[in-house]
């Protein structure tokens, strides 16, 4: 059974800071990018940043120099620091395998699975 279960999201204060986690199991992991996508409200998905198997990262330009991805290949888990967070970075986050190893693609269609997703909410 393919699982990804994102974890870490919450409640923070503008500026401040939140870690969060996906783990995968009953899928090939550590061959694969992994990726962080977000969706606001009333707004498309958007790619937020994805590592390749050799730590290779690609970033949004939103979050760059304020979030850091990063993955253990023992654990089979993928994390996404985020610092300095503001209000506009509300979403609920979603951790996704991509289909095409090391393409970094910011697209979604690039991405076959797919975890349920887990809430940020930064307020002012």
């Amino acid at each position: 059974q393919v699982q990804l279960v994102e974890s870490g999201g919450g409640l923070v204060q503008a500026g401040g800071s939140l870690r969060l986690s996906c783990a995968a199991s009953g899928i090939t992991f550590s061959t694969y990018d992994m990726g962080w996508f977000r969706q606001a409200p009333g707004k498309e998905r958007e790619f937020v940043a994805t590592i390749s198997r050799w730590a290779s990262t690609r970033y949004a330009d939103s979050v760059t120099g304020r979030f850091t991805i990063s993955r253990d290949n023992v654990k089979n888990t993928v994390y996404l620091q985020m610092n300095s967070l503001k209000p506009e970075d509300t979403a609920v986050y979603h951790c996704a395998r991509s289909s095409r190893p090391g393409t970094l693609s910011r697209d979604d269609d690039d991405y076959n699975y797919w975890g349920q997703g887990t809430q940020v909410t930064v307020s002012s």
